[in-house]
């Protein structure tokens, strides 16, 4: 269980590292995750 939450932290740093590299602002991204569960618990 330990190292699948180490391989599940490395992808999400992975994903806001690439976030960041198109331009995307800490706010932006945290916007967006926001609205997506909101969303997703909505459906």
């Amino acid at each position: 269980m330990e190292e699948a939450m180490k391989r599940l932290d490395a992808e999400w740093l992975e994903l806001i590292l690439m976030a960041k590299r198109m331009g995307l602002t800490i706010e932006e991204i945290r916007e967006f995750l926001t609205r997506e569960t909101v969303q997703r618990k909505a459906q």
